[in-house]
């Protein structure tokens, strides 16, 4: 790419990221201003999906000019085509985003939008819409699955199992991640982990705890009932197991759920590697799978279960299932982090992390830090 038109796209990038919110908020009033109608495939809230769509611009704004790596961006800009079938978009909408950014890049850009830069940020813009418009066209799984709850308990007072038939054979591969909406919040999409490995009887499992503010996972986890049919879009994710050295996996909360369906489809298998999971929360008693941990290690010799609570007993509102000493299960105390770089060495371990934001960077630093090679950790992406 010319000088010119690098430094033209690096210009273009600082004037959005100078106000994003602005910059978002604009683009969105132009789309619905040329399409009212677009206004109907979205929520009542856009708040995640404006900070998606400037993540989306800067990374493309950022990609472009670069030597290298154009490959990554177009299989990137093809998967966002893809995704956004669930929204119910057509691919004359893509003129209309393409419409609405040229506008406001030109008003962003007042005083450097000569004909050169526009052609500049035009070619760049049709790049983005073209990929994904083409990639939406020619994807050849359905836009969205539906699936219906057929059993749900909850196991606290904000955690529940849902458990759920799909109407047609669902594509995912085991350890991937589903974005699911439900009936009571029908366009606000979450990603959630199947606990268990796809299977041809279309059966998912969901472990869902209610976070303080999320709607979404609220409603789940008091509103949810059999006979509920949730819709299911794409699944994303790379988590996988490598046969060929030893496994850590590192489990914070529902983030065990990706692990557990990892493990149920290693013990179909005779070359599994060998493989310790650490399995942490607050307090011992909300370890709700431990016992199915023990079950899966008492037939599978290739697995060991280490259970960790930060605190060593449950306040008087939990009352554990089963405790570690009563399953066999070691039970250490202190942070995920902490203990399991306390526990051994792992630099020679492909290493697997689940679970919240916080908790995956902070094991991820600290296995660094500890001589794990970066390029052997494994997560989902952290938001």
């Amino acid at each position: 790419m010319a000088s010119h038109s690098r430094h033209t796209l690096h210009h273009l990038r600082t004037a959005v990221n100078r106000q994003p919110d602005r910059f978002v908020t604009n683009v969105y009033t132009r789309m619905f201003a040329i399409d009212p109608d677009l206004r109907d495939l979205f929520g009542v809230s856009m708040a995640a999906q404006q900070i998606a769509f400037h993540r989306v611009i800067d990374h493309v704004l950022e990609a472009i000019p670069a030597e290298s790596g154009h490959a990554d961006l177009v299989e990137f800009l093809a998967q966002l085509g893809r995704d956004h079938r669930k929204f119910g978009v057509e691919p004359e909408h893509y003129h209309v985003m393409y419409t609405a950014l040229m506008g406001e890049f030109a008003s962003l850009m007042e005083g450097y939008w000569d004909e050169e830069a526009q052609q500049t940020v035009s070619q760049a813009m049709m790049l983005v819409t073209g990929v994904m418009r083409g990639a939406a066209e020619t994807a050849t799984h359905p836009a969205r699955w539906t699936a219906e709850v057929v059993e749900k308990y909850r196991i606290s007072r904000d955690l529940a199992v849902v458990r759920l038939i799909a109407h047609a054979p669902l594509t995912f591969n085991v350890g991937q991640y589903l974005e699911v909406h439900i009936p009571q919040w029908p366009k606000q999409w979450r990603n959630f982990s199947p606990s268990i490995p796809p299977n041809p009887a279309g059966e998912l499992e969901f472990h869902v705890r209610a976070i303080q503010g999320g709607t979404v996972s609220s409603a789940i986890v008091s509103e949810t009932s059999v006979g509920d049919v949730w819709t299911l879009s794409q699944s994303h994710g790379t988590l996988h197991v490598d046969r060929d050295r030893p496994v850590l996996m590192v489990a914070g909360g529902t983030g065990l759920a990706p692990l557990r369906a990892l493990l149920i489809e290693m013990s179909k298998r005779a070359d599994s590697p060998p493989t310790h999971i650490f399995y942490g929360m607050r307090y011992p008693g909300e370890l709700y799978d431990l016992s199915v941990l023990r079950r899966i290690a008492a037939t599978n010799p290739w697995l060991q279960v280490t259970a960790v609570s930060e605190e060593e007993r449950d306040p008087w509102w939990i009352t554990a299932v089963a405790t570690p000493a009563e399953l066999g299960i070691d039970h250490e105390i202190g942070t995920l982090a902490d203990v399991v770089v306390g526990a051994g060495n792992w630099e020679d371990h492909q290493v697997l992390i689940a679970g919240s934001a916080q908790m995956i960077e902070a094991t991820r630093r600290t296995l660094i830090i500890a001589g794990v090679r970066a390029s052997r950790i494994q997560h989902d992406p952290v938001y």
